[in-house]
């Protein structure tokens, strides 16, 4: 399975930002998606994950009620809608893919990742 992260960018203290994750196989419809992010001489950390069907998700603390992560399985594709963008937000980010259905915080349990797609929020 590949991976596909796109829709990083410059973006203002404040604002919004889509991001997506497109698979190149359908089997990625039974597997849990994350993303993941990593901030510059920081450690990559979780952010948001979401189960197969789409129904439970998950996110960090730190974006809770700013960030909302969903997919399209139809498309084979997962989203992170960031909205409140603050410039602790700055970071690569990466989507990933775990099989098994059920999401995980844990890096080291998603076989699958995308290349990641930089997001830079000036203050």
């Amino acid at each position: 399975v590949q991976l596909q992260a796109s829709g990083g960018g410059l973006v203002q203290d404040g604002g919004s930002v889509r991001l997506s994750c497109a698979a190149s196989e359908r089997t990625v419809t039974y597997v849990a998606m994350g993303w993941f992010r990593q901030a510059p001489g920081k450690e990559r950390e979780f952010v948001a994950a979401i189960n197969w069907r789409g129904d439970s998700t998950y996110y960090t603390d730190s974006v809770k009620g700013r960030f909302t992560i969903s997919r399209d399985n139809a498309k084979n594709t997962a989203f992170l809608q960031m909205n409140s963008l603050k410039p602790e937000d700055t970071a690569v980010y990466y989507c990933a893919a775990r099989t098994g259905g059920a999401y995980s915080t844990r890096a080291s349990e998603y076989k699958y990742w995308g290349q990641g797609t930089l997001v830079t929020v000036s203050s």
